[in-house]
């Protein structure tokens, strides 16, 4: 990415705590190739036509994050009629699964001074008796980067909480399907997407060749945990290195390095 100047590397690249700077967890993260948004790119007539269609899709998820966090702490909010069928299927699937948090911790901000980065926590949540990380994320699907960005979370607050035990990626969208082959279809950004389901190795020449009959949109939720984080968290600690040694300019001007 390109700096103009130190305070905007400084401003896009992290956070100014007590008059000390640390770069941010999601940052830290991007220096890992995402091979999904590379395809992305590579699918849209412009570069510019990606940019839109990805800020618009950014836009909608954190309408999304915004209204499950304050639901998750016992909020009523006003939900835009865009992502009603989203915010409908979480709050049932909170009448079936026991998810607590602590308001207090919250789009809270934490910050590891052993390895010195900082960060954002979507939440800490006690789900199912078990106390540990909630993150978040409106994608299409639980990638593995996620790894990296939680762990680092589990990094920065395992010394203050001992009773940390695990973390979670609950993951929440909006589709259609399919009546007639099980597919999906994506509406995201102002762009369509369908998915066919895959089923030994392949794609059914069915789910090909159907004339979909999509349904209703609804809600798309999924909660999975991810219990053991530490080598993730070294996968971390070297992309974090990579990075530094990626921005090795401006962190000597920051006095980071």
């Amino acid at each position: 990415m390109f700096y103009s100047n130190l305070q905007h590397f400084k401003g896009v690249s992290g956070y100014e705590v007590n008059g000390v700077w640390y770069p941010r967890v999601t940052k830290i993260v991007e220096i890992k190739a995402k091979p999904a948004l590379y395809k992305f790119y590579a699918e849209m007539n412009s570069f510019d036509q990606g940019e839109a269609i990805k800020k618009q899709s950014a836009d909608e998820g954190t309408m999304i994050h915004k209204a499950v966090e304050e639901i998750l702490i016992g909020k009523s909010p006003e939900i835009e009629p865009l992502i009603k069928p989203a915010i409908s299927s979480f709050l049932k699937f909170l009448e079936q699964k026991s998810i607590q948090v602590d308001p207090e911790f919250v789009e809270k901000q934490i910050i590891n001074f052993d390895e010195r980065y900082a960060g954002t926590l979507d939440a800490l949540a006690l789900i199912d008796g078990k106390f540990g990380v909630l993150d978040i994320k409106t994608s299409q699907a639980i990638y593995r980067d996620y790894n990296l960005q939680t762990s680092a979370y589990m990094g920065a607050v395992e010394k203050d909480f001992k009773n940390l035990q695990s973390r979670w990626i609950l993951r929440i969208d909006q589709i259609k399907k399919c009546l007639k082959c099980g597919a999906t279809l994506r509406l995201k950004g102002g762009r369509e997407k369908i998915k066919l389901p895959w089923t030994n190795g392949g794609y059914s020449a069915e789910a090909k060749n159907c004339e979909h009959e999509w349904s209703e949109l609804a809600g798309d939720i999924e909660l999975k945990e991810f219990p053991y984080w530490q080598e993730d968290f070294k996968a971390f600690l070297g992309a974090k290195k990579l990075w530094e040694w990626e921005n090795d300019y401006w962190l000597r001007q920051a006095g980071y390095l």
